[in-house]
């Protein structure tokens, strides 16, 4: 990193990067239907009250939540209900990866993608520092990164090298990685698309205040078709510590990182 850098920027991959709602949560979905035989499937807004309790970033995790809850409406026991979660994974990555493991066919490769090659040119000529914090694992983010973006190695911390969110190693890991050993505190910015993502921000800043922490959220497309739904989408997002929040991550230029920092 030179001494020109104005600021590191790490960014969220899934709702941010691409659009995961016709595939991780689709899958999400699917998973839930299958495991409750068809009894529940849940909506997209009963996705999004649960990734807004700020824990749920894993869509295994997720899943299974889903599951537990909707038998436990029905007034069985948590405690005695036959889940297995190694089931549940299996079931989801079928879906979101296919039945190919050597070349996908699931839900990920119909992914639209939400930024260009030529954003993470503009940053990188700008003297931006950019890398990837995602609870994706490692195989998915490269996909999208460097099979649909064509990014060269780009920095990554994804789902095994660290801890899920709000816990903030994972971004920490990815800032000392851009840093490479420099002793200037540069301004950070994370940018995603859950209250998980703002509450990581706000728990980095807690245990290193001596930088400037900036959380930009972005709404995922799945809640920019109605306005109400958009609009509280917003609020969440700020409420849980976003400084600014856009439709899109391209939003995010090097004259709004100025004005955040001012």
């Amino acid at each position: 990193m030179t001494e020109s850098t104005k600021a590191i920027v790490v960014f969220d991959i899934d709702g941010v990067i691409r659009d995961v709602s016709g595939s991780y949560r689709r899958a999400i979905s699917d998973t839930v239907e299958y495991f409750t035989t068809q009894a529940y499937r849940p909506t997209p807004t009963d996705i999004d009250n649960l990734k807004s309790e700020g824990i749920w970033n894993n869509d295994w995790d997720a899943s299974q939540e889903l599951i537990y809850r909707h038998f436990v409406s029905q007034g069985q026991n948590r405690e005695k209900l036959p889940l297995d979660y190694e089931n549940i994974v299996t079931y989801f990555q079928r879906c979101y990866r296919g039945t190919d493991t050597e070349n996908w066919n699931g839900y990920i490769c119909d992914e639209p993608l939400l930024a260009q090659p030529s954003y993470f040119q503009e940053l990188t000529k700008s003297g931006i520092a950019w890398g990837f914090f995602s609870g994706a694992t490692r195989l998915s983010a490269n996909y999208v990164l460097e099979k649909r973006l064509g990014l060269q190695s780009p920095i990554l911390i994804a789902m095994e090298d660290a801890p899920g969110k709000p816990d903030p190693t994972g971004l920490f890991a990815t800032i000392n990685i851009l840093e490479n050993g420099s002793n200037q505190k540069q301004t950070v910015v994370y940018v995603g698309d859950t209250v998980a993502d703002m509450h990581t921000v706000e728990k980095a800043k807690s245990v290193d205040n001596s930088r400037t922490w900036l959380g930009v959220g972005v709404l995922p497309p799945h809640v920019q078709e109605i306005a109400e739904v958009r609009e509280a989408y917003t609020q969440k997002l700020i409420q849980a510590g976003a400084k600014i929040v856009f439709n899109n991550v391209q939003e995010l230029t090097i004259k709004t990182i100025a004005k955040l920092e001012a």
